[in-house]
């Protein structure tokens, strides 16, 4: 068993993941600064669920959650030097490709700066391997399709999708300056219970069930590769101890480094359309929608080609979209039955 450092402990994926590493026998170590991009008390209320869990099955040994920020650089280096973490899964980012048009100067704080602390300290205290989230926001408005993790993706059409790709840019020239370890996770549109509020899924149901408009942006014409978090969350288990192994050869313009970045989706884009239905079939009411022109920085479709995963650990998403939305509907109406 390890002892594996989650940052964004009490965020969408690293509360599942946190949960799930719990489950298997590891030693979580999760740090989290609670901001307030989306209402604090969902993040103190994954906390709590997983505290809750930690409890119910007596591994209070196994588990530590700090409240910090990625972007302080002593009090994350103290993390380090106080616990013997081996693996390091970074989930902690400002998230939000609209928000980022509003507030800049946060994605350089967590995205770019306390990246580069992450970094630093995998590289002092000999971290095994480092797992970090990147986005498959960095493709642009690549018209090639589906998406795959050889395609140039040096064109980023919002702030948001600039720092995970320079995040990507980070971890690899860290890798081969000093053999680190690192695996890129380019996420396709999670969602599933515990989600984010600020994402479409969780805006419709709530807008539907209070009879109110949904926005669809490019007059609804958008398609999204979701992905279910338990997909997520296997492809992740996977990864852990599978770090990159130093490739065999290099050419002028790719050097050795134990180095990779992968498409985490369900390789299946879903319409807008079949994906609102989801949603309805589930409340048993139509929603009132209201057609927009696309949003700056937003894209039209999202395919992520997964056989580099699928080869590389044997990933093979099977969540549909309607059994996905019916899991999280449900949770949704329990979640608000409760308050």
């Amino acid at each position: 068993m390890k002892t594996i450092l989650v940052t964004g402990s009490a965020g969408f994926i690293g509360f599942h993941l946190s949960k799930k590493l719990l489950s298997e026998g590891h030693k979580v170590i999760g740090i989290d600064n609670i901001n307030d991009y989306y209402d604090p008390k969902l993040k103190r209320d994954r906390l709590e669920n997983l505290e809750e869990f930690v409890k119910k099955n007596t591994i209070d040994e196994k588990y530590d959650f700090f409240k910090l920020d990625i972007s302080d650089e002593d009090k994350l280096f103290n993390i380090f030097k106080s616990h013997n973490i081996e693996i390091v899964v970074n989930l902690a980012a400002q998230a939000g490709v609209r928000y980022s048009l509003q507030n800049p100067k946060q994605y350089v704080s967590s995205n770019l700066v306390g990246f580069v602390n992450i970094l630093e300290c995998c590289r002092h205290f000999n971290i095994q391997h480092l797992m970090f989230a990147s986005s498959s926001s960095v493709y642009g408005m690549n018209i090639k399709q589906p998406f795959s993790t050889i395609d140039n993706t040096d064109y980023p059409i919002s702030l948001y999708a600039a720092t995970k790709k320079s995040n990507e840019l980070l971890a690899y020239s860290y890798s081969h300056l000093f053999d680190l370890p690192c695996t890129g996770l380019r996420f396709f549109t999670v969602y599933g219970p515990f989600g984010r509020p600020d994402m479409a899924y969780y805006k419709f149901t709530e807008a539907i069930i209070k009879d109110k408009p949904i926005k669809l942006y490019n007059k609804g014409d958008m398609k999204r590769d979701f992905t279910y978090i338990d997909d997520i969350i296997d492809a992740m288990k996977r990864l852990i101890d599978k770090s990159p192994p130093l490739p065999q050869s290099f050419t002028v313009t790719k050097s050795e480094a134990p180095f990779k970045v992968f498409n985490i989706g369900n390789n299946e884009p879903v319409s807008l359309s079949r994906f609102i239905k989801a949603i309805e079939t589930v409340l048993g009411k139509n929603a009132i929608k209201e057609f927009l022109p696309m949003q700056a920085g937003d894209v039209p479709i999202t395919f992520a080609d997964v056989d580099e995963l699928r080869d590389f650990c044997g990933y093979t998403p099977d969540t549909s979209i309607e059994d996905g939305i019916e899991r999280f509907v449900r949770w949704y109406i329990d979640r608000n039955d409760k308050k």
